[in-house]
């Protein structure tokens, strides 16, 4: 960048100064046009003062950075001019006209010590005047302290400009610190006499760098309060989605759960990821992980909504893809916009087996007693909200010993790899996480790389089937008989009940309870299902499980007997001397029928 022939076009400025300098000197009415402005004196050897720094006293100090000129010539006759239509010129304007009207900060250097030229207004306004002739170290302190000394090396050197920006200026007696962006632009200072310095090369042009401020105040503080306001919106947001996700989670009998939810890192919206574990009753338990494809409050409301809702159709017993088709015309209900992935399990530790269904969710991994993974194969459907698909129900073994993890998409994805990438670094992180649920999701998340830092939710629902043994397995126990009907069934019911529950050591008074509620029970079944029926006891350290299953799908309900009624209270009975009751149907077609009694603590 030449210095002396910069004629930046500066609107409104130049032309205004331009039209005085006109006016000033008027041309004659005729004859040749008119000849140019001869160029300004040559500086002194002295460095002029800087703006708003006190002058030398010679007059040879008007400015050690000559006077900007270029040539005019009329292209038209003098006197078909008129003061009126002159165009815009900048004969009249020097340097220091020019910087001096731009509000940016602007300071002139020269030499490889970066001896100071010249401050504009707007730069002594800031931070003072300051002295000619000095180096910038001395001269412009302020400069040292943003760090832009090196920089201005750097740009002499390689006749580059550099640039640094939103360096933070303390405001000193203003109302309040600023913020600016400093340009810095090589520069050729061109000498019309001696150099400016000694230790300047004595041949012109000198080198030289302009420092160009522009305030960002506003900017910075624009974007602050924006930053403010996303993290108050996201922390709220946070704040919704841990209140919607179990504060406290059921823990079976059979399995041990453990739970982590982790919210994306600062810059990233909260996500819909959720979880549940649900007791059924008769020892079953359903299993929920799911993720609404969205961000922030929203995607926190709908998950809410479908986390209660998977908790209402739950307690229906359904099977685990009939869960999903309701909440699949549910989710669309909420939010047409929205959708959701989900995974709904249940675990009989009857069957020893995990029957899932899956709505366009990842797949469960379950890790066997060798430790061999094994990822849970299909059925799976579309997410949640896409309608006009029939679900269906998988299984895979989940016996004593065993454990599986259902997780989110964060916990695998990444924006440079394969998602497939992430299941398999996750299945051999899992093969190797030993202990506690709760102790294997904190190494999942260490093993996966997951930190605070992390751009997307994550959550995981780690599950364990322990093999129990010694003192632990007495307090686990299974009996079963199988009924053929006919007159001798209740009879044989009521004995086994009988016997089965003197051998476990319960009082005499859940003894009693245990067998009129097996009595009961098979009369039921006896009187309105069909073979194949069974009578199960099933004993936990917590309570005690009476269970009958027949082949007719009518689910019994709980009504009130007239008193000429000879049927009808053995629901009623068995709803009154247990702790819960419930009936469901069973995958091959039947129901069970099933009723609880807690245990007293101690």
């Amino acid at each position: 960048m030449i210095f002396t022939r910069w004629s930046a076009k500066l609107p409104g400025t130049q032309r205004r100064a331009a039209a005085r300098s006109d006016r000033a000197a008027p041309r004659p009415a005729s004859g040749p046009p008119a000849a140019p402005p001869t160029a300004a004196p040559a500086p002194s050897a002295v460095p002029p003062a800087a703006d708003g720094a006190p002058a030398a006293p010679t007059a040879a100090t008007t400015g050690s950075v000559p006077a900007a000129r270029a040539e005019h010539t009329d292209p038209a006759p003098a006197q078909d001019r008129t003061p009126a239509t002159l165009p815009p010129t900048v004969d009249a304007l020097s340097v220091h006209d020019i910087l001096g009207t731009i509000p940016a900060l602007v300071a002139v250097v020269y030499g490889p010590e970066h001896r100071l030229a010249y401050v504009n207004g707007a730069y002594a306004a800031v931070f003072g005047p300051r002295p000619a002739g000095d180096t910038a170290r001395e001269a412009l302190p302020e400069l040292d302290a943003l760090g832009l000394l090196p920089l201005m090396d750097q740009v002499l050197r390689s006749g580059k400009p550099r640039t640094v920006k939103s360096r933070k200026v303390p405001g000193g007696d203003r109302t309040r610190d600023g913020y600016y962006t400093f340009t810095c632009t090589p520069i050729e200072v061109a000498a019309s006499g001696p150099a400016p310095d000694p230790e300047v090369a004595c041949v012109a042009p000198h080198k030289g760098v302009l420092v160009f401020g522009a305030e960002v105040t506003d900017q910075i503080e624009s974007a602050e309060r924006l930053r403010a306001s996303e993290a108050r919106q996201r922390e709220a947001a946070v704040t919704l989605q841990r209140s919607l996700l179990p504060q406290e989670l059921e823990q079976p009998d059979d399995l041990r759960v453990a739970a982590t939810y982790q919210p994306g890192g600062t810059d990233a919206a909260v996500g819909g990821d959720w979880y549940d574990v649900i007791t059924l009753g008769a020892g079953r338990t359903a299993l929920v992980i799911g993720d609404v494809m969205g961000r922030g409050v929203r995607a926190a409301a709908v998950m809410g909504q479908l986390r209660t809702a998977v908790r209402a159709y739950a307690r229906l017993d359904l099977p685990p893809h009939e869960v999903l088709q309701l909440l699949d015309g549910l989710a669309a209900e909420i939010d047409a916009s929205q959708i959701a992935t989900c995974v709904y399990a249940v675990h009989d530790p009857n069957e020893g087996r995990l029957v899932y269904a899956s709505a366009g969710h990842l797949p469960i991994l379950v890790r066997d007693p060798d430790g061999t993974i094994r990822r849970a194969a299909e059925p799976t459907g579309p997410p949640l909200g896409t309608g006009g698909w029939l679900h269906t129900s998988g299984s895979v073994p989940l016996g004593p010993g065993s454990s599986a993890v259902l997780y989110t998409d964060g916990l695998v994805e990444r924006r440079d790899k394969d998602i497939d990438d992430g299941v398999e670094a996750l299945e051999r992180a899992f093969a190797g996480a030993a202990g506690a649920p709760d102790i294997v999701c904190d190494r999942l998340l260490r093993s996966l790389g997951i930190t605070a830092a992390h751009d997307d939710d994550v959550a995981i629902l780690v599950v364990q089937n322990p093999a129990r043994t010694g003192h632990d397995a007495e307090l686990f126990h299974n009996a079963a008989l199988e009924l053929h009907g006919g007159t001798e069934a209740a009879p044989r019911a009521r004995a086994f009940a009988s016997g089965v529950l003197a051998s476990w050591r319960f009082s005499p008074e859940l003894h009693d309870l245990g067998v009129l509620a097996a009595s009961e029970l098979v009369a039921n079944s006896l009187q309105h299902g069909t073979p194949p029926m069974r009578l199960r006891l099933r004993r936990t350290d917590r309570r005690l499980i009476v269970e009958v299953t027949d082949g007719d799908d009518h689910l019994p309900r709980r009504r009130r007997a007239e008193p000429a009624d000879e049927a009808g209270r053995g629901i009623s009975i068995v709803a009154t001397i247990a702790s819960s009751w419930g009936s469901r149907r069973t995958p091959g077609g039947g129901k069970a029928v099933w009723c609880e009694f807690a245990l007293p603590r101690g």
